[in-house]
């Protein structure tokens, strides 16, 4: 039987919150062990957020060298590499893998590169990738293990092979054409990327509409903005079955309004959500509970059923962001140390990084009708900025919701360049509890997209003038 090692806090899973959290106990003295399967640092800077952003960012300067001319710039034909995106890509993953292993030196913290299973509550058998067992046990547990793409029970996908947001990052050359399962985040970023290194894109979305949780005049206005890029987008649409294989020839039968059509493509990449990496590794040996979608149960202090195990990130059903697994560790942290911090009432922003990317903080109209709340609802075009005017910086829309009775900012919206930043200043506002007038006046600088939120809060319906 392998040597048992004795640890005061073990992780399993490397992602984001995890890993913050065993550099900051390791660094305050405490024996700290990190497991991890395959992806040093977890999938954020590996297959995930900075890889996929990196290749969004070479598709968007693609875009910009195909549209020169409208700016007074003339150029060639443009080509494009893909062994050479792929490598851009590859070189930031390893800077990236780099310093997280200066981390780890530094802190004291020990990677463990191996594949866990719990034996016994805080017991850990760790079959190590280059060969052997270890056996560990700790004082306290964290999960951190995060989710995988899910590829929907379709008949023939499987045999398919299809990309997922990790094969997709890794091809050397373009798509002819390819057919994208899911219209949700993932999916749209994926699909105006690939379109603009010049693949031909067909987004097949089950559901009666692109990004399903967002207000529909949100979803409407990003289908539009790629159509116009020659996105071909196909909603309320089952996908009855795959034929083929990635890579090769590809055909996905799909039943619409309209009646069944057969879509012939070269890839098809599935980016149809996300499910928990909780089966397998003897979550029930550790006396860990999972909810009925396979999601670590935890509570408000991100706590399980096992006593001293608490899960970090996606696992526990945090929203699927990596700041919100930062989040996650800075509560464990801080109630380690004695603190009373909870997952209550979070204001988690979110950025979708299309083009122009879609930003949202608080509430949507959906939200608000499902609770029975009255707010006011104002929108401005994206035309309508000063920015935008003089820079031609695309479609899109700023929307905010305010309370009927408080002035507060209770959610908003942003189309737009930029939006991401923009989405803060809004967020911050909503922290401090401010009434919508104080960021209506302020003096925002010009020609900034933040100038816009100035012209948006004027359009609030009785606004105090």
């Amino acid at each position: 039987m392998a040597a048992q090692a004795q640890f005061e806090a073990l992780i399993l899973g490397s992602g984001q919150g995890g890993k913050l959290l065993a550099w900051h106990l390791a660094h305050s003295g405490r024996r700290t062990a990190v497991v991890e399967r395959h992806w040093i640092g977890g999938s954020c800077p590996n297959v995930n957020c900075m890889p996929s952003k990196n290749e969004i960012w070479s598709a968007g300067v693609a875009h910009v060298a195909r549209h020169a001319a409208e700016f007074g710039t003339k150029t060639g034909r443009v080509t494009i590499d893909m062994v050479k995106v792929r490598q851009r890509k590859r070189d930031m993953v390893d800077r990236q893998i780099a310093a997280h292993l200066r981390n780890y030196k530094d802190s004291g913290a020990e990677l463990i590169m191996g594949a866990g299973h719990f034996v016994a509550p805080k017991t850990l058998a760790v079959r190590l990738n280059d060969g052997g067992t270890r056996m560990l046990t700790a004082d306290q547990v964290f999960l951190n293990v995060g989710t995988h793409a899910t590829v929907p029970d379709v008949p023939g996908l499987q045999a398919a092979s299809p990309l997922t947001n990790i094969e997709a990052l890794e091809l050397d050359h373009v798509p002819p054409h390819l057919i994208v399962l899911g219209g949700g985040y993932v999916g749209l970023e994926f699909g105006q990327a690939y379109r603009r290194f010049g693949s031909r894109v067909t987004i097949i979305e089950h559901g009666s509409q692109l990004l399903s949780r967002e207000d529909h005049d949100v979803s409407e206005e990003m289908q539009r903005i790629l159509s116009a890029e020659g996105v071909e987008c196909l909603v309320a649409a089952q996908t009855l079955h795959v034929h083929g294989r990635s890579g090769k020839d590809v055909t996905v039968t799909v039943r619409t309004a309209a009646g069944e059509q057969r879509i012939e493509g070269s890839d098809i990449l599935v980016a149809a959500g996300r499910t928990p990496n909780t089966a397998g590794i003897g979550l029930e040996e550790a006396g860990v509970e999972l909810d009925a979608r396979g999601y670590v149960r935890v509570n408000e202090r991100l706590e399980t059923s096992a006593p001293d195990v608490w899960a970090i990130g996606e696992c526990a059903g945090s929203p699927h962001f990596t700041h919100a697994s930062v989040d996650d560790f800075r509560i464990i942290m801080d109630n380690l140390a004695g603190g009373k911090r909870s997952t209550r009432d979070r204001l988690i922003p979110y950025c979708v990084f299309t083009d122009p990317p879609l930003a949202h903080v608080g509430l949507h109209e959906g939200d608000l009708r499902r609770q029975g709340v009255t707010a006011r609802v104002a929108k401005l075009p994206m035309n309508a900025v000063l920015r935008v005017q003089a820079s031609g910086e695309g479609p899109g829309f700023m929307k905010v919701l305010v309370g009927a009775s408080d002035d507060r900012i209770r959610g908003f919206t942003m189309i737009g360049r930029e939006a991401g930043e923009v989405v803060s200043a809004v967020q911050v506002a909503m922290l401090a509890g401010l009434p919508y007038p104080k960021l209506r006046d302020a003096v925002l600088a010009h020609l900034t997209m933040a100038e816009g939120l100035g012209f948006l809060l004027s359009n609030v319906e009785n606004a105090e003038k």
